[in-house]
């Protein structure tokens, strides 16, 4: 099961020991494991051939926090765990199932939360395993299940942690996975009983399109989408889908409808940036500038400088891969007013970071910016 549970990560065994050294630094863990070691793991052999008996136990925990499966299930034959029958395998993951309680769905909750805080200042370069790897326990936990609340609970969950792995493969350009964890997302928001995250990841979606050049597929998503959640949505998400229909317009070169996207998103806009248990989204009157400074950018206008030096001075510091496009959109504002000095300045901010983080997203925009302003 452990090899087959790292070639599904499309990691060879030295990439998935440089990620399990890493994943051991950033969450306290004492274990680790060289190649050579998951060689012997795999094969189920000591160093000297003789069979492999235990694993030290710093090692197995590291192993189970990654796949969120116990050792013996890793080390087991692939698809089933070892020395079970069918029926006592299925046995075992109703009876786990059905232990999942409100405090166990909170602290899921929070593992998500943490690892949003990792993904939006460090990049998917180092948060996106730990993203599929919840999404697999959860999706598990899910499956068997006989709850319908609790089923429920953890479908929104699931369609969060799925729609955070889209984003983050669609920042590394990997379309075709981003597309397939925001199907997965869909999926998943269907069972909760919200219509909300039906919403959210639909309209998460639409950017994989706007990314490949689709624009008015996107335009035509993102409008029966925000038409759609007009009567049953929280204010903040009925902002967020504007906006983000603001910036699908500015790609398809539709200026006026773009403005006035943008504009309703600022009147409907709550002073209270919170959504209770409704999906993630990040909107306030910055991030609000900083979507809108992106559309202006694009369009070619003039006041896109103004719009993107307020949104950028405003900026939590935190949001890096924010930041790095924000500097993307203002350097190409910036090149259209002939301010080639200053753009270039952002533009080696950007593309630091971009490296950094993991975004090949961004760092397409800059060499295709960087080729301009040579």
């Amino acid at each position: 099961m452990l090899e087959q549970r790292i070639r599904q990560r499309n990691q060879t065994f030295e990439e998935f020991a440089e990620f399990a050294e890493r994943f051991a630094r950033e969450n306290g863990e004492v274990g680790s494991i060289s190649v050579r070691h998951l060689q012997r793991l795999v094969a189920a052999r000591r160093a000297d051939g003789q069979p492999l008996v235990t694993v030290r136990p710093a090692t197995a925990r590291l192993l189970e926090r990654i796949f969120g499966l116990e050792i013996d299930e890793l080390l087991g034959p692939p698809g089933r765990a070892i020395g079970m029958d069918s029926d006592v395998e299925l046995r075992q993951m109703l009876s786990a199932s059905s232990r999942v309680d409100e405090s166990v769905i909170d602290l899921l909750g929070e593992q998500l939360d943490a690892i949003r805080r990792l993904d939006r200042q460090l990049g998917a370069v180092v948060a996106h395993d730990e993203v599929t790897t919840k999404s697999a326990q959860v999706q598990r936990l899910r499956s068997f299940s006989l709850s319908p609340t609790v089923r429920a609970r953890l479908a929104a969950l699931q369609s969060e942690l799925c729609t955070l792995a889209g984003w983050q493969a669609l920042d590394m350009g990997e379309q075709t996975e981003s597309w397939k964890f925001y199907e997965s997302a869909k999926i998943a928001a269907s069972e909760c009983g919200d219509s909300a995250f039906v919403h959210h990841t639909a309209a998460e979606q639409a950017f994989v399109l706007l990314d490949i050049g689709k624009n008015d597929e996107a335009v035509e998503l993102l409008t029966h989408v925000a038409d759609s959640a007009r009567r049953n949505s929280s204010p903040l998400l009925r902002a967020w889908l504007l906006a983000a229909l603001g910036e699908a317009l500015a790609a398809f070169g539709n200026r006026s409808g773009s403005l006035r996207a943008f504009d309703k998103s600022s009147r409907i806009l709550s002073d209270n940036t919170s959504d209770g248990d409704g999906p993630y989204v990040v909107l306030d009157s910055t991030h609000l500038a900083r979507w809108r400074g992106h559309a202006l950018a694009r369009l070619g206008e003039p006041e896109a400088v103004q719009v993107l030096r307020a949104a950028l001075d405003q900026l939590d510091p935190s949001f890096t891969r924010a930041a790095t496009g924000l500097r993307v959109d203002l350097a190409t504002a910036l090149a259209v007013r002939g301010e080639r000095d200053e753009a270039r300045v952002h533009i080696g901010v950007a593309e630091r970071d971009a490296v950094d983080i993991g975004s090949v997203r961004q760092r397409r925009r800059i060499r295709s910016l960087s080729a301009v302003l040579a």
